[in-house]
């Protein structure tokens, strides 16, 4: 049994190192298309060739659309594209470590919004430690600088709060709707909102834009089959844990084809934030584990 455990974690965090590193791999080709593409329109196609993909699949495992939950489903598929509009404009206009950084204080958000919405308990613990992280989010934005470099990071900030959102309604979903239907009224809800932003910019991508868009398209659907079997095999803290390292692959990136390197602030915002996550990730799996005895 112990054997079997093993080899179940050792997969898991297999695959959500995989999924870090496919994802920040997305990361870098968005902001390599950015150069000559606008985010509106990058998001646009994102949306369309998931839309396709999801909708074959939809079609092969015989999934049909429900006709009932509509508009919880397209506030999801709403929350979902404005997450993708901020953080692909963030991704685009600052250091892509800076950009990726701010986007994982969603976990902040996650809770304020399971207590009022789910009426989740939260250990008061964790408001101390959410202080932590704002102090770490402030030291990345540079709020005083008041440069457009501060209004950029804010609509990171936006990005982390509607993926957070985003997530929310996924798990109120998730107990009613299959997956796959779920992901496509996100992605058409995307593509649908793109359209009217991107319409006046647009730019007719040459051969290798297309290239790069089509890779996005389809590296971010395969990146989230790998998170997804990463849930399935090994401990939610372990695996979110584990996807931090997707900061270094990003930072990575952004070094090596774009020469970033970060600030001593945002090198100070990052260790608050990481660390500060990670904390509040161990506390409510504690406070889960307490509540499920009690149940016993």
């Amino acid at each position: 049994m112990n054997k079997i455990n093993n080899n179940l974690a050792i997969k898991g965090i297999f695959y959500a190192i995989s999924s870090c590193f496919i994802f920040s791999v997305m990361n870098a080709f968005v902001k390599a298309t950015a150069v000559s593409i606008p985010s509106n329109e990058i998001v646009f196609f994102r949306s369309i060739i998931g839309t396709i993909m999801i909708f074959f699949f939809m079609k092969k495992d015989k999934v049909s659309f429900s006709k009932a939950g509509i508009p919880m489903l397209a506030l999801r598929g709403g929350c979902g594209a404005l997450y993708m509009l901020f953080y692909f404009y963030t991704i685009s206009n600052m250091p892509l470590i800076d950009a990726v950084v701010l986007i994982n204080i969603s976990p902040i958000f996650s809770i304020l919004l399971s207590r009022f919405f789910l009426k989740e308990k939260v250990p008061f613990k964790i408001y101390l430690i959410m202080i932590i992280v704002i102090i770490g989010a402030m030291f990345t934005i540079k709020p005083f600088g008041y440069s457009t470099f501060s209004g950029v990071a804010i609509l990171g900030v936006l990005a982390a709060f509607f993926s957070s959102a985003a997530g929310i309604c996924i798990r109120y979903l998730s107990q009613r709707y299959h997956t796959y239907e779920i992901i496509f009224y996100f992605m058409i809800t995307a593509t649908l909102v793109s359209i009217p932003l991107m319409w006046a910019d647009f730019v007719l991508p040459n051969s290798k834009e297309w290239f790069y868009l089509i890779c996005i398209g389809v590296i971010s659907l395969l990146a989230q089959v790998f998170l997804t079997k990463a849930f399935t095999h090994e401990n939610v803290v372990v695996v979110e844990v584990v996807r931090y390292i997707g900061i270094a692959f990003n930072g990575f990136w952004g070094f090596v084809f774009w020469m970033e390197i970060p600030d001593i602030l945002s090198i100070i915002g990052t260790i608050l934030i990481i660390g500060g996550c990670i904390t509040i990730a161990r506390i409510r799996e504690r406070s889960k584990r307490k509540e499920a005895i009690k149940c016993l």
